[in-house]
């Protein structure tokens, strides 16, 4: 393999800026198959999953760090490129006002359900028309942190490879399988599709025909469904789901946020499949 390749750039001008800041513009992301990951911890991640960036911008005057320079070292090794910038221009590419040191640019991946192998985990996430990044993300995160197999888009979503997503995913992105699909083509797969065989409950967050969420009959692998932010889930959806539950508002508020009803959830799952 040919090593990769160092340089400096010094101009707001140079084309290769302009190139990784269109990749915080959707169109370009889906366009171009990249996306940004910004902060060392976030990259650290991703190499330590198998993952490495394919460009590496990092500040000039930056701290020295011996995760860095690990990381800037299997990147040039696997044919990639190091870019060194000033902390203004790096700011521009990253939309922060503070950037981190260092950002990464990594190819998308594949986000068909054919490749999720709902065997690898007792959990999964799945989210319907979830329209803010940092929901998303945090759903990514929640289900890093109760080992869930991964995060399933339903619909139309807020994109996961989003900047807000990632960053807010705080390594997760890396971690966990992200599928995206359409209503129909998921239930179709949970219940006839490749690895069908396997069985796969959906619970949803509900307040039809629901059971509380303590101690309810869970079985892995286990689908929890949340809706949108707003609207919550159409009744279609929720009238398809082998269980629903609800949890108790004890004061004025009529809803969770729909990454939180996923968390509180999640660990309740978690606590009945797994009682350790």
């Amino acid at each position: 393999m040919t090593p990769g390749t160092r340089r400096t750039i010094t101009g707001f001008s140079n084309p290769t800026v302009k190139a990784l800041r269109a990749l915080r513009d959707k169109k370009h992301r889906k366009r171009e198959g990249r996306f940004l990951a910004e902060g060392l911890r976030l990259l650290t991640d991703a190499r330590e999953c198998g993952r490495l960036p394919e460009t590496l911008v990092m500040a000039t005057g930056r701290d020295p760090h011996p995760l860095l320079d690990a990381l800037e070292a299997d990147v040039l090794a696997a044919g990639g490129d190091v870019i060194e910038t000033g902390v203004d221009i790096l700011s521009k590419i990253t939309g922060k006002d503070n950037p981190q040191a260092v950002a990464g640019v990594f190819a998308e991946f594949d986000t068909t359900l054919e490749r999720i192998d709902r065997s690898a985990a007792p959990i999964w996430l799945v989210a319907q028309a979830l329209r803010d990044p940092g929901n998303l993300g945090t759903m990514l995160r929640t289900a890093d942190a109760v080992g869930a197999g991964g995060l399933i888009l339903i619909d139309d979503c807020a994109d996961p490879f989003s900047v807000e997503a990632v960053r807010a995913s705080m390594g997760a992105v890396f971690t966990q399988a992200i599928a995206q699909a359409r209503w129909d083509d998921f239930i179709a797969w949970l219940c006839g599709g490749p690895g069908s065989e396997q069985g796969g409950q959906l619970v949803a967050a509900s307040l039809r025909d629901a059971v509380p969420y303590r101690g309810a009959a869970y079985a892995a692998p286990c689908f929890l469904l949340v809706g949108n932010e707003s609207r919550g889930l159409p009744e279609e959806y929720e009238m398809a789901c082998d269980l629903r539950v609800t949890m108790p508002m004890r004061g004025r508020a009529d809803s969770l946020n729909a990454a939180v009803a996923g968390a509180v959830l999640a660990y309740e799952v978690l606590a009945c499949l797994d009682p350790q």
